[in-house]
Protein backbone atom coordinates (compact mmCIF):
# COMPACT_ATOMS: atom_id res chain seq x y z
CA UNK A 1 0.00 0.00 0.00
CA UNK A 2 1.52 3.38 -0.95
CA UNK A 3 1.94 5.74 1.82
CA UNK A 4 2.49 8.76 -0.07
CA UNK A 5 -0.74 10.04 -2.47
CA UNK A 6 -0.02 10.73 -5.86
CA UNK A 7 -2.89 12.52 -6.76
CA UNK A 8 -3.39 15.55 -4.00
CA UNK A 9 -7.14 15.84 -5.07
CA UNK A 10 -7.74 12.46 -3.34
CA UNK A 11 -7.96 12.39 0.36
CA UNK A 12 -7.91 9.25 2.06
CA UNK A 13 -9.51 8.60 5.24
CA UNK A 14 -7.81 5.19 7.01
CA UNK A 15 -9.95 2.85 9.02
CA UNK A 16 -7.81 2.42 11.72
CA UNK A 17 -7.58 6.31 11.79
CA UNK A 18 -10.82 6.42 12.84
CA UNK A 19 -12.52 7.58 15.83
CA UNK A 20 -13.30 4.62 17.90
CA UNK A 21 -15.81 3.83 20.93
CA UNK A 22 -16.26 0.56 22.48
CA UNK A 23 -19.10 0.07 24.82
CA UNK A 24 -19.27 -3.41 25.68
CA UNK A 25 -22.83 -3.53 23.78
CA UNK A 26 -21.40 -1.25 21.10
CA UNK A 27 -18.36 -1.27 19.02
CA UNK A 28 -18.67 2.00 16.92
CA UNK A 29 -16.07 4.12 14.63
CA UNK A 30 -16.11 7.20 13.45
CA UNK A 31 -15.21 8.70 10.31
CA UNK A 32 -16.03 12.27 11.11
CA UNK A 33 -16.43 13.93 14.91
CA UNK A 34 -18.99 12.65 16.76
CA UNK A 35 -20.29 12.70 20.36
CA UNK A 36 -17.04 12.51 22.41
CA UNK A 37 -14.67 11.90 19.60
CA UNK A 38 -13.35 15.27 18.27
CA UNK A 39 -10.73 16.19 15.56
CA UNK A 40 -11.29 19.52 13.81
CA UNK A 41 -9.24 18.16 10.82
CA UNK A 42 -12.45 15.64 10.54
CA UNK A 43 -15.97 17.73 10.37
CA UNK A 44 -17.70 16.24 7.80
CA UNK A 45 -17.30 16.25 3.91
CA UNK A 46 -19.56 19.02 2.17
CA UNK A 47 -23.44 18.41 3.47
CA UNK A 48 -22.03 14.87 4.62
CA UNK A 49 -21.46 15.41 8.88
CA UNK A 50 -21.40 11.65 10.14
CA UNK A 51 -20.05 8.19 9.00
CA UNK A 52 -20.49 6.13 11.41
CA UNK A 53 -19.62 1.97 11.39
CA UNK A 54 -21.69 0.44 14.38
CA UNK A 55 -21.47 -2.95 15.77
CA UNK A 56 -24.63 -3.71 17.93
CA UNK A 57 -24.40 -6.47 20.45
CA UNK A 58 -27.60 -9.39 20.49
CA UNK A 59 -30.95 -7.63 21.97
CA UNK A 60 -29.35 -4.23 22.62
CA UNK A 61 -29.15 -1.17 20.85
CA UNK A 62 -30.24 2.71 20.94
CA UNK A 63 -33.40 3.54 23.29
CA UNK A 64 -35.43 6.59 22.26
CA UNK A 65 -33.98 9.50 21.48
CA UNK A 66 -34.64 12.73 19.27
CA UNK A 67 -33.08 13.90 15.97
CA UNK A 68 -34.13 17.18 13.71
CA UNK A 69 -33.26 18.74 10.95
CA UNK A 70 -30.97 15.79 9.68
CA UNK A 71 -31.32 13.48 6.42
CA UNK A 72 -30.40 9.98 8.44
CA UNK A 73 -29.42 7.16 6.28
CA UNK A 74 -28.83 3.53 7.27
CA UNK A 75 -27.22 0.71 5.70
CA UNK A 76 -27.35 -3.08 7.23
CA UNK A 77 -24.02 -5.12 6.39
CA UNK A 78 -25.09 -8.20 8.53
CA UNK A 79 -27.84 -9.32 10.79
CA UNK A 80 -31.11 -7.33 11.29
CA UNK A 81 -31.77 -3.66 12.89
CA UNK A 82 -35.22 -2.85 14.21
CA UNK A 83 -36.99 0.83 14.12
CA UNK A 84 -39.24 2.17 15.84
CA UNK A 85 -40.02 6.24 16.09
CA UNK A 86 -42.97 8.83 16.54
CA UNK A 87 -44.34 8.65 13.01
CA UNK A 88 -46.10 5.08 13.77
CA UNK A 89 -42.89 3.43 11.93
CA UNK A 90 -42.38 0.20 13.46
CA UNK A 91 -39.68 -2.76 10.92
CA UNK A 92 -36.87 -4.85 10.81
CA UNK A 93 -34.20 -4.14 8.35
CA UNK A 94 -32.09 -7.04 6.92
CA UNK A 95 -28.14 -7.21 5.22
CA UNK A 96 -28.46 -5.28 2.14
CA UNK A 97 -31.18 -3.30 3.18
CA UNK A 98 -31.21 0.81 3.65
CA UNK A 99 -33.53 3.56 5.14
CA UNK A 100 -33.88 6.96 5.28
CA UNK A 101 -35.35 9.65 7.98
CA UNK A 102 -35.93 12.41 7.43
CA UNK A 103 -35.92 13.94 10.87
CA UNK A 104 -37.17 17.34 10.01
CA UNK A 105 -39.13 19.15 12.53
CA UNK A 106 -38.21 16.43 14.73
CA UNK A 107 -38.61 13.02 15.55
CA UNK A 108 -38.25 10.10 18.54
CA UNK A 109 -37.06 6.82 17.44
CA UNK A 110 -35.20 3.65 18.46
CA UNK A 111 -33.13 1.28 16.49
CA UNK A 112 -32.32 -2.29 18.30
CA UNK A 113 -30.42 -5.30 16.89
CA UNK A 114 -33.75 -7.32 15.85
CA UNK A 115 -31.21 -10.94 16.80
CA UNK A 116 -31.00 -12.40 19.85
CA UNK A 117 -28.18 -14.46 18.93
CA UNK A 118 -26.10 -12.39 16.03
CA UNK A 119 -24.33 -9.05 16.07
CA UNK A 120 -26.04 -6.21 13.64
CA UNK A 121 -23.24 -4.60 11.51
CA UNK A 122 -24.26 -1.27 9.78
CA UNK A 123 -23.46 2.19 8.22
CA UNK A 124 -25.73 5.41 9.51
CA UNK A 125 -24.49 8.43 7.29
CA UNK A 126 -25.89 12.22 8.16
CA UNK A 127 -26.53 14.11 5.65
CA UNK A 128 -27.84 18.18 6.37
CA UNK A 129 -31.15 18.69 4.65
CA UNK A 130 -31.17 21.90 2.34
CA UNK A 131 -34.18 23.14 4.82
CA UNK A 132 -34.62 23.26 8.62
CA UNK A 133 -37.84 22.22 9.91
CA UNK A 134 -39.40 20.09 7.28
CA UNK A 135 -42.31 17.37 7.79
CA UNK A 136 -40.75 14.05 9.17
CA UNK A 137 -40.77 11.04 6.91
CA UNK A 138 -39.37 7.91 6.20
CA UNK A 139 -38.34 5.62 3.62
CA UNK A 140 -36.73 1.65 3.66
CA UNK A 141 -36.72 -0.74 0.45
CA UNK A 142 -34.00 -3.95 -0.44
CA UNK A 143 -31.32 -3.49 -2.46
CA UNK A 144 -32.16 -7.03 -3.22
CA UNK A 145 -34.80 -5.12 -5.78
CA UNK A 146 -32.08 -3.65 -7.55
CA UNK A 147 -29.98 -5.61 -10.58
CA UNK A 148 -27.70 -7.73 -9.11
CA UNK A 149 -25.42 -7.59 -12.10
CA UNK A 150 -24.95 -3.78 -12.19
CA UNK A 151 -21.54 -2.89 -11.03
CA UNK A 152 -23.16 0.43 -9.50
CA UNK A 153 -26.53 1.49 -8.50
CA UNK A 154 -28.12 5.08 -7.73
CA UNK A 155 -29.49 3.89 -3.91
CA UNK A 156 -30.44 7.40 -2.95
CA UNK A 157 -31.17 11.38 -4.62
CA UNK A 158 -33.21 14.22 -4.50
CA UNK A 159 -35.89 12.82 -6.65
CA UNK A 160 -36.08 9.75 -5.28
CA UNK A 161 -37.98 6.84 -7.54
CA UNK A 162 -38.45 3.10 -7.59
CA UNK A 163 -36.35 1.66 -5.02
CA UNK A 164 -34.36 4.98 -4.57
CA UNK A 165 -34.76 6.78 -1.60
CA UNK A 166 -35.23 10.44 -1.29
CA UNK A 167 -32.84 13.10 0.06
CA UNK A 168 -33.87 16.63 0.96
CA UNK A 169 -30.17 17.76 -0.06
CA UNK A 170 -28.02 17.78 -3.72
CA UNK A 171 -26.62 14.91 -2.88
CA UNK A 172 -26.89 11.18 -4.40
CA UNK A 173 -25.75 7.90 -3.27
CA UNK A 174 -24.94 5.03 -5.30
CA UNK A 175 -23.85 0.88 -4.20
CA UNK A 176 -20.78 -0.30 -5.58
CA UNK A 177 -20.70 -3.79 -6.04
CA UNK A 178 -17.44 -4.54 -8.08
CA UNK A 179 -16.07 -8.95 -8.87
CA UNK A 180 -12.35 -9.48 -8.53
CA UNK A 181 -10.74 -7.06 -11.43
CA UNK A 182 -13.78 -5.15 -12.61
CA UNK A 183 -13.97 -1.60 -13.11
CA UNK A 184 -16.18 1.58 -12.92
CA UNK A 185 -16.17 4.84 -13.78
CA UNK A 186 -17.62 7.61 -12.12
CA UNK A 187 -18.24 11.12 -13.93
CA UNK A 188 -17.71 14.24 -11.53
CA UNK A 189 -19.90 17.57 -12.75
CA UNK A 190 -17.84 20.85 -11.95
CA UNK A 191 -17.95 21.89 -8.33
CA UNK A 192 -18.88 18.48 -6.91
CA UNK A 193 -17.07 16.55 -4.67
CA UNK A 194 -17.21 12.39 -3.65
CA UNK A 195 -16.74 10.52 -0.99
CA UNK A 196 -16.22 6.84 -1.24
CA UNK A 197 -16.92 4.41 1.78
CA UNK A 198 -15.59 1.39 1.60
CA UNK A 199 -17.87 -1.41 3.17
CA UNK A 200 -16.03 -4.81 2.01
CA UNK A 201 -13.19 -6.04 -0.17
CA UNK A 202 -10.19 -4.05 -1.66
CA UNK A 203 -9.95 -1.33 -4.66
CA UNK A 204 -7.98 0.71 -6.27
CA UNK A 205 -8.68 4.33 -6.88
CA UNK A 206 -6.81 6.38 -8.83
CA UNK A 207 -3.95 4.79 -7.47
CA UNK A 208 -4.80 4.53 -4.25
CA UNK A 209 -5.45 1.18 -2.59
CA UNK A 210 -8.79 1.14 -0.19
CA UNK A 211 -10.11 -1.64 2.16
CA UNK A 212 -13.20 -2.03 4.31
CA UNK A 213 -13.91 1.00 6.99
CA UNK A 214 -11.69 3.30 4.73
CA UNK A 215 -12.64 6.46 2.82
CA UNK A 216 -11.56 8.83 0.42
CA UNK A 217 -12.78 12.23 -0.22
CA UNK A 218 -12.24 13.26 -4.32
CA UNK A 219 -12.47 17.05 -5.78
CA UNK A 220 -11.12 18.94 -8.62
CA UNK A 221 -11.35 16.15 -10.84
CA UNK A 222 -13.67 15.18 -13.85
CA UNK A 223 -13.41 10.90 -13.39
CA UNK A 224 -12.21 8.63 -11.63
CA UNK A 225 -11.49 5.11 -11.51
CA UNK A 226 -12.26 2.24 -9.23
CA UNK A 227 -10.70 -1.86 -9.92
CA UNK A 228 -11.71 -3.98 -7.48
CA UNK A 229 -8.38 -6.20 -6.44
CA UNK A 230 -10.41 -8.67 -4.82
CA UNK A 231 -14.69 -8.54 -4.54
CA UNK A 232 -15.43 -5.35 -3.12
CA UNK A 233 -18.85 -3.36 -1.73
CA UNK A 234 -18.77 0.21 -1.53
CA UNK A 235 -20.85 3.32 -1.26
CA UNK A 236 -20.17 6.76 -3.50
CA UNK A 237 -21.63 9.28 -2.18
CA UNK A 238 -21.83 12.62 -5.36
CA UNK A 239 -22.19 15.99 -3.10
CA UNK A 240 -22.73 19.85 -4.21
Amino acid sequence: MKNTLKNTSVKVRRAKERGHANHGWLDSYHTFSFAGYYDPNHMGFRSLKVINEDRVGPGKGFGSHPHEDMEIFSYVIEGALTHKDSMGNSSTIKAGDVQKITAGSGIVHSEFNGSTKEKVHFLQIWILPDKKGLKPSYQEYSLALSDPKAPVTLIGSPQGGNNVVQFHQDVYIYKGSLGQAEICRHDIKPGRGLWIQMIKGKVSLDDNELSAGDGAALENQRTITAKALEDAEFLLMDLA
